[in-house]
C-alpha cells in the first residue's frame, strides 16, 4: 500500500572486534522507508553502507537499535524465520551477481520461486529472462553470459517473488559504464512496473539523483 512504512530502522549500531578493542562501524542510525519509495544510500568506500544493508536484510545483527521490515522485527525472529522473511518479502541484486554457477540462468532465476513452492515458478522466471532480453539464453550457464547478462539475470531471479522490498548494492560496481546505464534503466523500469521499494546502495552521486531520496552516510553516521 502507497505511503505504508516498509522500512523501519530505529537507533541502529554496529560494533566489530579488532585489534584495539571495540570498531564501530554504524553509529545510532535511524529513517523509514515507505512503499514505493526509491531511496539511495551513498557515502565513500568503508562509510558502512553494505553493513547497513545486511543488517536491512537480516543477514547480520546489529549491536544495539531495531530493524523492521513489513513491521516485523528482525530482532524478534531467529535464522529460519529471517530467512523466510527475506524469501517473501526481499530480493537482492549483488555488485558480483552471486548466481550459481552450476545452474543455468533458467534455474537461477526459478530459485527463489522453487523455495516458496510455487507451481507457476517456471513460467514466471522465464517471463521474467524473456523481460530482460534473455529469452534465447535460458540453457546457458554463468561462465558463458556476459557481465551484463549474469546482471540480467540476476534481476530477474530478484524480482522472480514479487518482492515488496528490493536492496541492491552496488548492482553497477562489476559493470562498464554503458552496460551499468542498461542495468539501471531496466532496474527502474522493473521497479516501477511492480511497484517495488527501492533501497540501493551506490558512490555514484549520479545514480543516486535517480532515486526519489539520498541518505548520506559518512564514518558511519547519517550525514
Amino acid at each position: 500500500m502507497e505511503g505504508q512504512v516498509v522500512v523501519e530502522v530505529e537507533g541502529l549500531g554496529k560494533d566489530v572486534a579488532s585489534g584495539d578493542g571495540l570498531l564501530t562501524i554504524l553509529h545510532d542510525i535511524s529513517f523509514r522507508v515507505r512503499a514505493g519509495e526509491a531511496v539511495a544510500i551513498v557515502g565513500a568506500s568503508g562509510s558502512g553502507k553494505s553493513t547497513l544493508l545486511g543488517l536491512m536484510a537480516g543477514l547480520d545483527s546489529p549491536s544495539r537499535g531495531r530493524v523492521h521490515i513489513d513491521g516485523q522485527d528482525l530482532g524478534a525472529l531467529d535464522e529460519d524465520g529471517r530467512a523466510a522473511l527475506r524469501a517473501r518479502s526481499l530480493g537482492f541484486v549483488f555488485q558480483s551477481f552471486q548466481l550459481l554457477p552450476s545452474l543455468t540462468a533458467l534455474e537461477n532465476a526459478l530459485l527463489p520461486l522453487e523455495l516458496l513452492g510455487r507451481a507457476d515458478g517456471p513460467r514466471l522466471a522465464r517471463g521474467l529472462l524473456e523481460r530482460v532480453g534473455l529469452g534465447q539464453r535460458l540453457d546457458h550457464y554463468p561462465k558463458h553470459l556476459s557481465g551484463g547478462e549474469q546482471q540480467r539475470v540476476a534481476l530477474a531471479r530478484a524480482f522472480a517473488p514479487g518482492p515488496r522490498l528490493l536492496l541492491a548494492d552496488e548492482p553497477t560496481g562489476n559493470l562498464d559504464a554503458a552496460t551499468g546505464a542498461a542495468i539501471i534503466d531496466l532496474m527502474f523500469e522493473m521497479n516501477a512496473e511492480q511497484g517495488t521499494t527501492l533501497i540501493l546502495v551506490t558512490h555514484d552521486e549520479a545514480l543516486a539523483r535517480r532515486c526519489g531520496r539520498s541518505l548520506r552516510l559518512a564514518a558511519g553516521q547519517l550525514a
